[in-house]
Protein backbone atom coordinates (compact mmCIF):
# COMPACT_ATOMS: atom_id res chain seq x y z
CA UNK A 1 0.00 0.00 0.00
CA UNK A 2 3.10 2.29 0.34
CA UNK A 3 3.46 2.28 -3.30
CA UNK A 4 -0.27 3.00 -4.09
CA UNK A 5 -0.03 5.98 -1.66
CA UNK A 6 3.35 7.41 -3.09
CA UNK A 7 2.10 7.17 -6.60
CA UNK A 8 -1.53 8.95 -5.38
CA UNK A 9 0.48 11.57 -4.18
CA UNK A 10 2.61 12.13 -7.28
CA UNK A 11 -0.26 12.29 -9.22
CA UNK A 12 -2.07 14.87 -7.32
CA UNK A 13 1.43 16.62 -7.49
CA UNK A 14 1.29 16.58 -11.38
CA UNK A 15 -2.01 18.08 -11.63
CA UNK A 16 -0.64 21.07 -9.20
CA UNK A 17 2.42 21.14 -11.71
CA UNK A 18 0.04 21.40 -14.12
CA UNK A 19 -1.91 24.18 -12.88
CA UNK A 20 0.75 26.15 -11.72
CA UNK A 21 2.83 25.48 -15.34
CA UNK A 22 -0.31 26.82 -17.28
CA UNK A 23 -0.11 30.30 -14.89
CA UNK A 24 3.33 30.74 -15.15
CA UNK A 25 5.23 33.61 -17.23
CA UNK A 26 8.66 32.08 -17.85
CA UNK A 27 7.13 29.34 -20.34
CA UNK A 28 7.02 32.14 -23.09
CA UNK A 29 10.57 32.81 -22.36
CA UNK A 30 11.24 28.96 -23.00
CA UNK A 31 8.43 27.43 -25.37
CA UNK A 32 11.00 24.06 -25.63
CA UNK A 33 11.80 23.45 -22.03
CA UNK A 34 8.09 24.23 -20.88
CA UNK A 35 6.67 21.77 -24.06
CA UNK A 36 9.45 19.25 -22.31
CA UNK A 37 7.99 19.91 -19.22
CA UNK A 38 4.02 19.88 -20.11
CA UNK A 39 5.26 16.22 -21.50
CA UNK A 40 6.89 14.90 -18.56
CA UNK A 41 4.17 15.97 -16.01
CA UNK A 42 1.54 14.53 -18.42
CA UNK A 43 3.00 11.57 -18.81
CA UNK A 44 4.05 10.76 -15.35
CA UNK A 45 0.33 11.81 -14.23
CA UNK A 46 -1.06 8.92 -16.48
CA UNK A 47 2.13 6.17 -15.56
CA UNK A 48 1.34 7.07 -11.50
CA UNK A 49 -2.57 7.49 -11.71
CA UNK A 50 -2.69 3.60 -13.41
CA UNK A 51 0.39 2.73 -11.23
CA UNK A 52 -1.64 3.83 -7.85
CA UNK A 53 -4.72 1.79 -9.02
CA UNK A 54 -3.18 -1.45 -9.94
CA UNK A 55 -0.50 -1.31 -6.43
CA UNK A 56 -4.07 -0.62 -4.22
CA UNK A 57 -6.00 -3.19 -6.18
CA UNK A 58 -2.85 -6.02 -6.14
CA UNK A 59 -1.74 -5.35 -2.86
CA UNK A 60 -2.79 -8.65 -1.84
CA UNK A 61 0.19 -9.83 -3.93
CA UNK A 62 2.77 -7.58 -1.65
CA UNK A 63 4.79 -7.11 -5.20
CA UNK A 64 3.68 -3.09 -5.94
CA UNK A 65 2.19 -2.21 -9.57
CA UNK A 66 4.84 -4.02 -11.83
CA UNK A 67 4.89 -7.44 -10.15
CA UNK A 68 1.63 -7.20 -9.16
CA UNK A 69 0.62 -6.96 -12.86
CA UNK A 70 2.91 -9.61 -13.90
CA UNK A 71 1.25 -11.94 -10.94
CA UNK A 72 -2.14 -11.16 -12.00
CA UNK A 73 -1.27 -12.02 -16.07
CA UNK A 74 -0.07 -15.12 -14.61
CA UNK A 75 -3.25 -15.78 -12.52
CA UNK A 76 -6.00 -13.96 -15.02
CA UNK A 77 -6.58 -17.45 -16.63
CA UNK A 78 -7.34 -19.57 -13.29
CA UNK A 79 -9.47 -16.96 -11.62
CA UNK A 80 -7.87 -16.82 -7.79
CA UNK A 81 -7.42 -13.65 -7.29
CA UNK A 82 -11.14 -12.83 -8.26
CA UNK A 83 -12.18 -15.32 -6.28
CA UNK A 84 -9.92 -14.37 -3.06
CA UNK A 85 -10.51 -10.78 -3.28
CA UNK A 86 -14.65 -11.68 -3.47
CA UNK A 87 -14.17 -13.67 -0.32
CA UNK A 88 -12.80 -10.52 1.19
CA UNK A 89 -16.22 -8.80 0.86
CA UNK A 90 -16.16 -4.91 0.26
CA UNK A 91 -12.61 -4.40 0.45
CA UNK A 92 -12.02 -7.10 -2.19
CA UNK A 93 -14.60 -5.68 -4.11
CA UNK A 94 -12.70 -2.20 -4.20
CA UNK A 95 -9.74 -4.22 -5.30
CA UNK A 96 -11.25 -5.65 -8.45
CA UNK A 97 -12.57 -2.26 -8.79
CA UNK A 98 -9.28 -0.61 -8.85
CA UNK A 99 -7.98 -3.12 -11.26
CA UNK A 100 -11.23 -3.03 -13.66
CA UNK A 101 -10.56 1.18 -13.26
CA UNK A 102 -6.45 1.06 -14.00
CA UNK A 103 -7.32 -1.34 -17.06
CA UNK A 104 -10.29 1.22 -18.20
CA UNK A 105 -8.13 3.64 -18.28
CA UNK A 106 -4.94 2.41 -19.88
CA UNK A 107 -7.54 1.78 -23.04
CA UNK A 108 -8.53 4.88 -23.08
CA UNK A 109 -5.22 6.58 -22.75
CA UNK A 110 -3.81 4.22 -25.49
CA UNK A 111 -6.41 3.79 -27.75
CA UNK A 112 -7.53 7.00 -27.76
CA UNK A 113 -3.77 7.74 -28.92
CA UNK A 114 -3.94 5.34 -31.53
CA UNK A 115 -7.32 6.85 -33.22
CA UNK A 116 -6.48 10.39 -32.95
CA UNK A 117 -2.97 9.10 -35.00
CA UNK A 118 -5.05 6.96 -37.49
CA UNK A 119 -8.00 9.65 -38.11
CA UNK A 120 -5.24 12.37 -38.52
CA UNK A 121 -3.35 10.18 -40.85
CA UNK A 122 -6.63 9.65 -43.21
CA UNK A 123 -8.03 13.19 -43.11
CA UNK A 124 -4.41 14.10 -44.10
CA UNK A 125 -3.81 11.66 -46.82
CA UNK A 126 -7.75 13.32 -48.33
CA UNK A 127 -6.53 16.50 -48.11
CA UNK A 128 -3.50 15.49 -50.24
CA UNK A 129 -5.46 13.80 -52.60
CA UNK A 130 -7.70 17.23 -52.70
CA UNK A 131 -4.97 19.73 -53.38
CA UNK A 132 -3.38 17.54 -56.28
CA UNK A 133 -6.81 18.71 -58.10
CA UNK A 134 -7.19 22.66 -56.93
CA UNK A 135 -4.20 23.63 -55.76
CA UNK A 136 -0.91 25.10 -57.76
CA UNK A 137 2.53 25.81 -58.02
CA UNK A 138 3.41 29.66 -57.24
CA UNK A 139 6.52 31.29 -57.97
CA UNK A 140 5.81 33.90 -54.85
CA UNK A 141 6.00 30.98 -53.05
CA UNK A 142 8.63 28.08 -54.42
CA UNK A 143 8.37 24.78 -52.58
CA UNK A 144 4.77 25.45 -51.46
CA UNK A 145 1.25 25.07 -52.99
CA UNK A 146 -1.52 27.84 -53.49
CA UNK A 147 -5.07 27.33 -52.94
CA UNK A 148 -7.81 29.60 -55.04
CA UNK A 149 -9.50 30.75 -51.50
CA UNK A 150 -10.15 34.24 -50.55
CA UNK A 151 -9.69 33.35 -46.40
CA UNK A 152 -5.96 34.44 -45.51
CA UNK A 153 -4.82 31.03 -44.29
CA UNK A 154 -1.66 29.44 -44.24
CA UNK A 155 -1.00 25.81 -42.73
CA UNK A 156 0.96 22.85 -43.22
CA UNK A 157 0.59 19.08 -43.73
CA UNK A 158 3.24 17.25 -42.22
CA UNK A 159 3.91 13.43 -43.16
CA UNK A 160 6.62 11.05 -43.42
CA UNK A 161 7.34 10.20 -46.75
CA UNK A 162 5.12 13.81 -48.01
CA UNK A 163 4.60 17.21 -45.96
CA UNK A 164 3.52 19.67 -48.03
CA UNK A 165 2.78 24.01 -47.41
CA UNK A 166 0.17 25.45 -48.18
CA UNK A 167 -1.49 29.14 -48.54
CA UNK A 168 -4.42 30.91 -49.84
CA UNK A 169 -4.15 33.38 -52.28
CA UNK A 170 -6.04 35.41 -49.66
CA UNK A 171 -2.88 35.25 -48.08
CA UNK A 172 -1.01 36.27 -50.98
CA UNK A 173 -3.11 39.17 -50.99
CA UNK A 174 -2.60 40.39 -47.57
CA UNK A 175 1.11 40.07 -46.86
CA UNK A 176 4.23 41.52 -48.71
CA UNK A 177 7.06 39.27 -49.64
CA UNK A 178 8.94 39.17 -46.30
CA UNK A 179 6.34 38.63 -44.35
CA UNK A 180 5.33 35.80 -46.47
CA UNK A 181 8.79 34.44 -46.11
CA UNK A 182 8.12 34.54 -42.34
CA UNK A 183 5.20 32.69 -42.63
CA UNK A 184 6.62 30.11 -44.61
CA UNK A 185 9.81 30.09 -42.43
CA UNK A 186 7.28 29.42 -39.29
CA UNK A 187 5.04 26.18 -41.43
CA UNK A 188 8.36 24.79 -42.09
CA UNK A 189 9.51 25.06 -39.06
CA UNK A 190 6.40 22.61 -38.02
CA UNK A 191 7.76 20.38 -40.13
CA UNK A 192 10.95 20.02 -39.69
CA UNK A 193 10.59 20.14 -35.61
CA UNK A 194 7.44 17.23 -36.34
CA UNK A 195 5.32 19.81 -34.02
CA UNK A 196 2.77 17.31 -34.60
CA UNK A 197 3.89 14.62 -33.12
CA UNK A 198 4.51 16.62 -29.71
CA UNK A 199 0.93 17.61 -29.59
CA UNK A 200 -0.26 14.27 -31.05
CA UNK A 201 -0.39 13.07 -27.09
CA UNK A 202 -2.51 16.40 -25.80
CA UNK A 203 -5.08 16.13 -28.53
CA UNK A 204 -5.92 12.62 -28.05
CA UNK A 205 -6.64 13.39 -24.54
CA UNK A 206 -8.65 16.07 -25.56
CA UNK A 207 -10.33 13.59 -27.73
CA UNK A 208 -10.31 11.17 -24.72
CA UNK A 209 -12.07 13.52 -23.07
CA UNK A 210 -13.90 15.81 -24.82
CA UNK A 211 -16.21 17.48 -21.99
CA UNK A 212 -13.43 18.32 -19.51
CA UNK A 213 -12.47 21.41 -19.92
CA UNK A 214 -9.36 21.24 -18.07
CA UNK A 215 -7.59 18.86 -20.48
CA UNK A 216 -8.83 21.56 -23.41
CA UNK A 217 -7.39 24.64 -21.42
CA UNK A 218 -4.09 22.36 -21.34
CA UNK A 219 -4.03 21.57 -24.26
CA UNK A 220 -4.25 25.14 -25.79
CA UNK A 221 -1.40 26.05 -23.33
CA UNK A 222 0.60 23.44 -25.38
CA UNK A 223 -0.54 24.09 -28.74
CA UNK A 224 0.54 28.11 -27.82
CA UNK A 225 4.10 27.41 -26.92
CA UNK A 226 4.49 25.39 -29.73
CA UNK A 227 3.35 28.14 -32.16
CA UNK A 228 5.38 29.86 -30.27
CA UNK A 229 8.65 27.64 -30.96
CA UNK A 230 7.95 27.73 -34.62
CA UNK A 231 8.22 31.87 -34.09
CA UNK A 232 11.85 31.35 -32.94
CA UNK A 233 12.50 28.88 -35.41
CA UNK A 234 11.13 31.97 -38.39
CA UNK A 235 12.27 34.92 -36.43
CA UNK A 236 15.96 32.89 -37.53
CA UNK A 237 15.52 33.72 -40.95
CA UNK A 238 13.34 36.91 -40.91
CA UNK A 239 12.70 39.67 -38.39
CA UNK A 240 10.35 39.15 -35.45
CA UNK A 241 8.46 42.34 -36.70
CA UNK A 242 7.87 40.87 -40.24
CA UNK A 243 6.41 38.00 -38.85
CA UNK A 244 4.28 40.19 -35.91
CA UNK A 245 2.98 42.07 -39.02
CA UNK A 246 1.62 38.90 -40.69
CA UNK A 247 -0.24 38.20 -37.62
CA UNK A 248 -1.74 40.92 -37.26
CA UNK A 249 -2.49 41.10 -41.45
CA UNK A 250 -4.07 37.29 -40.53
CA UNK A 251 -6.33 38.75 -37.89
CA UNK A 252 -7.54 41.51 -39.24
CA UNK A 253 -8.26 39.34 -42.50
CA UNK A 254 -10.44 37.53 -39.79
CA UNK A 255 -10.31 33.58 -38.87
CA UNK A 256 -9.93 31.07 -41.81
CA UNK A 257 -11.07 27.84 -41.68
CA UNK A 258 -8.01 25.44 -40.74
CA UNK A 259 -7.92 21.88 -42.05
CA UNK A 260 -8.28 19.25 -39.82
CA UNK A 261 -4.98 17.21 -38.91
CA UNK A 262 -3.25 20.72 -40.28
CA UNK A 263 -0.75 23.11 -38.48
CA UNK A 264 -1.37 26.96 -39.23
CA UNK A 265 0.35 30.11 -38.74
CA UNK A 266 -2.71 31.12 -37.46
CA UNK A 267 -4.88 28.62 -36.05
CA UNK A 268 -8.92 29.25 -35.98
CA UNK A 269 -10.15 31.26 -33.03
CA UNK A 270 -6.49 31.00 -31.30
CA UNK A 271 -6.85 32.72 -28.52
CA UNK A 272 -3.14 33.29 -28.11
CA UNK A 273 -2.55 35.48 -31.20
CA UNK A 274 -1.76 38.90 -28.79
CA UNK A 275 0.53 37.49 -27.08
CA UNK A 276 2.58 35.80 -29.99
CA UNK A 277 2.43 39.45 -31.23
CA UNK A 278 3.41 40.82 -28.56
CA UNK A 279 6.29 38.79 -27.49
CA UNK A 280 7.78 39.24 -31.30
CA UNK A 281 7.75 43.01 -30.69
CA UNK A 282 8.96 43.11 -26.94
CA UNK A 283 10.66 39.84 -26.51
CA UNK A 284 11.62 39.07 -22.58
CA UNK A 285 14.93 37.26 -21.97
CA UNK A 286 15.47 33.86 -23.08
CA UNK A 287 15.26 31.50 -20.14
CA UNK A 288 18.85 30.92 -18.72
CA UNK A 289 20.44 27.93 -19.44
CA UNK A 290 21.14 27.11 -15.58
CA UNK A 291 17.14 27.76 -15.25
CA UNK A 292 16.06 25.15 -18.03
CA UNK A 293 18.62 22.48 -17.04
CA UNK A 294 17.20 22.52 -13.50
CA UNK A 295 14.04 22.40 -15.27
CA UNK A 296 14.81 19.77 -17.45
CA UNK A 297 16.57 17.48 -14.85
CA UNK A 298 13.15 18.06 -12.56
CA UNK A 299 11.34 16.33 -15.27
CA UNK A 300 13.63 13.45 -15.93
CA UNK A 301 13.57 13.25 -12.31
CA UNK A 302 10.14 13.04 -11.99
CA UNK A 303 9.94 10.31 -15.00
CA UNK A 304 12.24 8.08 -13.09
CA UNK A 305 10.43 8.89 -9.47
CA UNK A 306 7.21 7.11 -10.92
CA UNK A 307 9.07 4.61 -12.31
CA UNK A 308 10.94 3.69 -9.61
CA UNK A 309 7.50 3.59 -7.32
CA UNK A 310 5.90 1.20 -9.98
CA UNK A 311 8.53 -1.69 -8.62
CA UNK A 312 8.27 -0.64 -4.67
CA UNK A 313 7.50 -4.05 -3.68
CA UNK A 314 5.05 -2.93 -0.69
Amino acid sequence: MVSAALLTLVAVCCLIAMEVLHRAEWPSRGPYTAVITWQALGLAWGVSTIGALLAFGLSSYQLGAAGGAMALATDAFTGELLLAELSQGFEGITHIAAVVLAIALTLVLFCGLVASFVHVVRVRRRHYDLLELVASDHPAVPGARVVDHPAAAAYCLPGVLRSQVVISAGALAVLDNRELAAVLAHERAHLRQRHDLVLLPFSSLKRAFPRVRLVRTYYESVALLIEMCADDQARRKSSSRELAMALLRFGAAGPAPVPAGAMAAVPEAEPGVMRRVNRLLRPDDELSYHTGAFIMGGSAFLLATVTCLWHIPL
